[in-house]
């Protein structure tokens, strides 16, 4: 798969200025031209993995370091802000936010925190005091690609099939000889509302009887996580500089449960896998010894350089379209970061067919278009007479990069999709009849001698 391009003449320029050197000498010590220097600083050209080899050598830069660097989260999320009915009469194009980040990337970042502080568009700020947004935020700006758990995951993953084929067996072999930790299944009465629990009195941890075999292998990963993958996680959670104890906490535990999926599903094994399935999530599953909800989240992180998977989007949803996962890994969906959802997206309607995968071809106003994948996924732990919680899954790709899929067989990519929004109150396409509130900042429009095909017309419409 071709490597996407990278703009990111902010950080080089910060790299250059940092050094105290001009355009010229910058651009010779890297081996390209002044006016090609210019250019990559001007976001005209794209910066080469040449140009980052060399920046990595030279001035000792992270390539990680782009996206964490974007001002304002990059230009896809700055035309989500410009995209407030605050700003529509303004008619900011795709080029003018591009010029805007390069030449002036402090004052676009001054920009995305006012915004963003003051609720604007829906968008999303640690400023609001929500741990759960701070860490979505921080997450994002690593694009759930965390290099250094993977490798440290994968290396552990190779050791431990040296000795068995079972994984689960062999992590609960590791736990019980390195760390003097047994595994102990239990019955529920013993656990009633527990999943996993680390007695250290008894040292052992202890599992619930109501978990299946992917979650206990999941559970057993995550223990050894806890203990030899300490000093990754603590120096990424250190490097994020959150201010919030319970942020740290959460995002803590993404890593762990990160580096626990990595270990089920090591990266170039898994990478190789979905190659050669065409991204087949059932026998991804099946060859992993995974669910479906622990791939769908592994297929958001494949973006290591040099040997990258498609960029997945995934999100995760209740009956009354309420998110509580969102994983936009690479892949800058809209349909990720919006608050409001679009009810003729299938994920919304995948509850009506539990456990069957619906695939649909999605465009949105801006034009982009997406294949995307839904089905429902029933979490762990429910007894005979509980409550019966349900999800629904969605996954997506960029409709031209989906022709790989097992599930886009017979799907004409260039043909008709459905047209679907971000929500009413974020969507401005006219005659919706599934249209349930009017656009914000648009007044309603009411024709005593007319009915159009939505009740809710709207001036512009």
């Amino acid at each position: 798969m071709a490597e996407r391009k990278i703009f990111a003449g902010h950080a080089v320029r910060r790299v250059r200025r940092e050094a105290g050197i001009s355009q010229a000498a910058f651009a010779s010590i890297i081996g390209i031209s002044a006016s090609y220097q210019n250019l990559i600083e001007r976001n005209q050209r794209p910066v080469t993995a040449g140009v980052l080899m060399k920046l990595a050598e030279r001035f000792d830069f992270d390539p990680r370091a782009l996206s964490a660097a974007e001002p304002g989260g990059g230009a896809e999320a700055m035309r989500r802000r410009l995209a407030d009915p605050l700003f529509a009469d303004l008619g900011v194009d795709r080029n003018e936010v591009a010029e805007w980040l390069a030449a002036a990337p402090g004052g676009a970042e001054a920009f995305a925190r006012v915004f963003d502080r003051a609720g604007g568009g829906g968008a999303e700020s640690p400023a609001s005091g929500d741990p759960v947004q701070t860490v979505r935020r921080e997450i994002g700006r690593w694009r759930n690609h965390f290099a250094d758990l993977d490798e440290r995951a994968e290396m552990l993953a190779d050791e431990l099939r040296l000795r068995s084929g079972d994984l689960y067996g062999a992590v609960a072999e590791r736990l019980r000889v390195k760390h003097g930790l047994s595994i102990r299944v239990l019955p529920v009465d013993v656990l009633p509302d527990v999943l996993r629990r680390l007695d250290l009195h008894a040292r052992q941890l202890q599992l619930s009887e109501l978990l299946d075999p992917a979650s206990r292998t999941f559970a057993a990963a995550y223990q050894l996580a806890l203990t030899e993958a300490r000093g990754e996680v603590d120096a990424l959670v250190k490097g994020a500089d959150l201010t919030d104890r319970t942020a740290e906490r959460l995002y803590g535990r993404h890593l762990f449960s990160y580096f626990a999926a990595a270990l089920m599903m090591p990266y170039a094994r898994f990478l190789r896998a979905c190659e050669a399935t065409g991204y087949d999530l059932e026998l991804l599953q099946r060859r992993f010894g995974a669910g479906l909800e622990q791939v769908a989240h592994r297929l958001t992180t494949m973006q290591r350089v040099g040997a990258r998977g498609l960029p997945f989007f995934m999100i995760r949803v209740d009956r009354a379209g309420q998110s509580s996962k969102r994983y936009g890994g690479a892949s800058g969906a809209a349909l990720v970061e919006a608050e409001g959802r679009c009810p003729l997206w299938r994920l919304h309607h995948a509850f009506d067919r539990p456990g069957t995968l619906a695939v649909q071809l999605v465009e949105l106003e801006a034009g982009e278009r997406w294949l995307t994948l839904s089905r429902t996924v029933t979490p762990q732990g429910r007894r005979y007479g509980g409550i019966a919680a349900s999800f629904a899954i969605g996954l997506g790709v960029e409709a031209g990069s989906a022709g790989v899929l097992a599930a886009a067989r017979g799907v004409d990519l260039d043909g008709d999709a459905t047209p679907i929004g971000l929500g009413c109150r974020a969507c401005l396409r006219p005659d919706c009849p599934q249209r349930s509130a009017a656009p914000a900042g648009r007044a309603l429009v009411v024709d005593e001698r007319e009915r159009r095909m939505s009740a809710l017309t709207f001036v512009g419409d």
